[in-house]
C-alpha cells in the first residue's frame, strides 16, 4: 500500500508499526509546509500517546497554532500537523469544527486503543476504507487498498450503476464490494470492539438551510473572496495558479497579484482548438500580461494524449468521464517546477455559472401541473424512450416524470444515461440492483429539499454530486499523479458561510459579482465572454469524428473509461 501511493507524497516516506503489531500508519510526504524534518509523517505527540498520518492542508493552522500556544502547549515544529495533534488532545474528535482546509486524516489513540479518522467538510481530500469485520484498512486511494490485499474484489453493483448514471462514481461506493469511501464532512471511530457509525459534521444542504436571507452585500462578499484567497496562498513553497480565460480562474489570479509579491501562472492548451473559440490561450495570456505574472503556456496534441493515455487511466484509480484537462495541465504545472497550483474549480456551484440554475427552474416551473401524475410521466417515457434517441435526446422521454422537482430534474440534466437505459448499457441484474441500493432519486431530492430557494436547492446539488464526485475527485487523482497539491479557494466553508445568506436572498451574488472584487478590473474580453466550459478533444482524438453528436461522443468515452480502470468480470451489455 506504502508504495503504491509513492506518487502522492515523492519528499518523505514514513512507517510506523505499534509494538503489538495490531495497527500500522503509513505516509508520503509532499512536503509544503515546514520544509523540515520536523513536519515528516507519521507524527507521534511528545508523550507518543497520540501519532497521525494526514493528507492535505489546514489554512487556518496559524490562528489555532496562536491560540494552542496561549493555552500553554509548547511546539517542536511550525507544521500543520503538530496543529491537529495538540487540537485532538484538546478536543477530541470536535476537533474538525475548528478546521479550515482540506484533509483526510487518521489519528491513533494508544490510550484509548482507538483510529479516529476524519474527511475535510466538501470531500477535496478522498479516505477510503475496506473492512472485512477482522481487519480494517485505510488509504487516500482505492488502488492501494487493493495492493494490500484481502479486498472483495466483488462488483458493488451501485458503483457500477452510478458511473453510467453520472459519469463517476457516487460516494460513499467505489466499484469494489469490499471497499467504501468516507464520505465528505464526516468522520468514524475505530476501536476494538470495532467502527462505530459514521458521523456527519457538516452538511451542504444543512448549511444552506440554517442561513437567514440577506440581501446583496457587495463589500462582504469581496472581503469574503479575498480573505480565501489570502488563506489558499499559505506555504513555504511557491504557490501557482491555473489560468484559462473563464472568470473564475482570471478572478482568483487578480486577486493573488494583490497578495503575492510575484506570481505564475500555467495555461493549457490543444492544438486542435488553435485559432478558434475553444482555444484558451490567447485570452489567457492577456490576462497573465495584465497582472504581470510570470506566464507558461503548454500545448499538447493528440498524440501526446495516446503516449499519456495508460498512465491516465493508471491514475485513476476509479473511473471518470472527465479529468483529462486537470492530468495535463497539472503535468505541465509540475514540469515548471511548481509543487502547488491554485484552480478555480467551485465558481459555477457557488455564484450559479452553470445552464443548470436557468434550466432546471424554468423546467420545473412547466411540468409543475404534472407533479401529482406520476404515472403520466411514466407512461409517457414508456411510449416515447424507443423513438426519442432517434429524434433528439433520449433523455426527452424523461421530461415529465423527471421534470417536476429539482432532484429528478438535476438527475435529467445531469445523468450520462438515464437510469431506464442502464439495463441496456450493463448487465441488467447488475442495473437492477445498482439502482435500487442507490435510490438516487431519493438521495437527490433529500439533498434539495431543505434549501429555502431554487438557487439554493441547485448550488446544494451541484456541490454534493458534481462537483464533489467528479470535480474535485478528478481533481486530487489528476494532480497527484505528477506529485502535484491543487487549491480551491472557491470550495471553502468560511467562503460559503459568507454567501449563503445572499444566495437564499432576493439577488444572490453571480460569477460578475465574483468577477468584480478584484482592486484592478479584469480585461473586458474576460467580462464580456459568452461562457463555454473548458473543452477536451478527447473524442477527435480517439478518432470518434465531429460529426457525431456529443452525447454519443461523451457516452463512447464512458465506455472506453470504464473498459480501462475496471478490471474485473465484463458487465457492459
Amino acid at each position: 500500500m506504502h508504495d503504491v501511493l509513492a506518487p502522492r507524497g515523492p519528499d518523505g516516506e514514513g512507517l510506523w508499526f505499534a509494538d503489538d503489531g495490531r495497527v500500522a500508519l503509513s505516509h508520503r510526504r509532499l512536503s509544503i509546509i515546514d520544509l523540515s524534518e520536523g513536519g515528516a509523517q507519521p507524527m507521534a505527540s511528545a508523550d507518543e500517546s497520540l501519532r497521525i498520518t494526514y493528507n492535505g492542508e489546514i489554512y487556518n493552522y496559524r490562528e489555532l497554532r496562536d491560540g494552542l500556544i496561549a493555552d500553554g502547549v509548547s511546539f517542536r515544529s511550525d507544521s500543520d500537523t503538530e496543529v491537529l495533534l495538540h487540537l485532538y488532545a484538546r478536543m477530541g474528535p470536535e476537533m474538525v469544527r475548528a478546521l479550515r482546509g482540506m484533509f483526510a486524516f487518521a489519528i491513533r489513540d494508544e490510550e484509548k486503543g482507538s483510529l479516529f479518522l476524519a474527511r475535510d467538510p466538501y470531500g477535496i481530500k478522498p479516505l477510503y476504507i475496506a473492512d472485512d469485520g477482522k481487519t480494517v484498512s485505510v488509504a487516500s486511494q482505492v488502488r492501494a487498498l487493493l495492493a494490500g490485499g484481502g479486498i472483495d474484489t466483488e462488483p458493488d453493483a451501485a458503483g457500477h450503476a452510478g458511473f453510467f448514471l453520472f459519469g463517476s462514481v457516487p460516494e460513499p461506493h467505489t466499484l469494489y464490494r469490499g471497499i467504501e469511501a468516507l464520505p465528505a464532512g464526516c468522520t468514524v471511530w475505530i476501536d476494538e470492539e470495532g467502527r462505530a457509525p459514521v458521523r456527519r459534521y457538516f452538511d451542504i444542504s444543512q448549511e444552506l438551510a440554517d442561513a437567514a436571507a440577506a440581501p446583496f452585500d457587495r463589500d462582504a462578499l469581496h472581503t469574503a473572496l479575498r480573505d480565501t484567497v489570502c488563506h489558499h496562498l499559505i506555504a513555504d513553497v511557491e504557490v501557482g495558479v491555473f489560468l484559462s480565460s473563464g472568470l473564475d480562474s482570471a478572478t482568483l489570479v487578480a486577486l493573488a497579484s494583490e497578495q503575492a509579491a510575484a506570481l505564475r501562472t500555467v495555461t493549457l492548451g490543444f492544438d486542435a482548438f488553435r485559432g478558434t473559440p475553444d482555444d484558451e490561450v490567447p485570452l489567457a495570456e492577456q490576462i497573465a500580461a495584465q497582472y504581470g505574472t510570470a506566464h507558461e503556456t503548454r500545448r499538447i496534441d493528440g498524440e501526446t494524449f495516446r503516449e499519456e493515455a495508460d498512465a491516465l487511466f493508471a491514475a485513476m484509480d476509479q473511473p471518470s468521464i472527465d479529468g483529462v484537462n486537470t492530468y495535463f495541465v497539472s503535468k505541465a504545472t509540475k514540469e515548471a517546477g511548481l509543487k502547488v497550483a491554485i484552480s478555480g474549480l467551485g465558481g459555477d456551484e457557488l455564484f450559479g455559472g452553470y445552464e443548470d440554475f436557468i434550466q432546471i427552474p424554468k423546467l420545473v416551473g412547466m411540468m409543475r401541473p404534472f407533479r401529482g401524475l406520476p404515472w403520466l410521466g411514466r407512461a409517457f417515457r414508456t411510449v416515447s424512450a424507443p423513438i426519442a434517441g432517434m429524434m433528439t435526446s433520449p433523455k426527452a422521454a424523461g421530461l415529465i416524470e423527471y421534470g417536476t422537482g429539482y432532484g429528478d430534474a438535476f438527475l435529467l440534466r445531469r445523468a450520462l444515461f438515464m437510469p431506464w437505459e442502464l439495463p441496456r448499457v450493463m448487465d441488467p441484474s447488475v442495473a437492477r440492483d445498482g439502482l435500487e441500493m442507490l435510490d438516487i432519486r431519493t438521495r437527490l431530492c433529500d439533498t434539495a429539499a431543505s434549501a429555502r430557494s431554487p438557487r439554493a436547492r441547485l448550488t446544494a446539488l451541484e456541490s454534493s454530486w458534481y462537483m464533489r464526485n467528479q470535480l474535485l475527485r478528478d481533481a486530487d487523482w489528476a494532480s497527484m499523479a505528477h506529485s502535484l497539491e491543487i487549491r480551491v479557494p472557491l470550495v471553502d466553508v468560511a467562503l460559503l458561510r459568507a454567501a449563503a445568506p445572499m444566495i437564499n436572498g432576493p439577488t444572490p451574488p453571480t460569477k460578475a459579482d465574483m468577477a468584480s472584487s478584484p482592486a484592478h478590473s479584469l480585461p473586458d474580453a474576460v467580462l464580456h465572454r459568452r461562457k463555454t466550459g473548458f473543452s477536451v478533444p478527447v473524442r477527435d482524438w480517439l478518432g470518434t469524428g465531429k460529426d457525431k453528436p456529443v452525447e454519443r461522443g461523451l457516452r463512447g468515452w464512458a465506455r472506453t473509461v470504464y473498459g480501462q480502470v475496471w478490471t474485473g468480470p465484463d458487465l457492459m451489455a
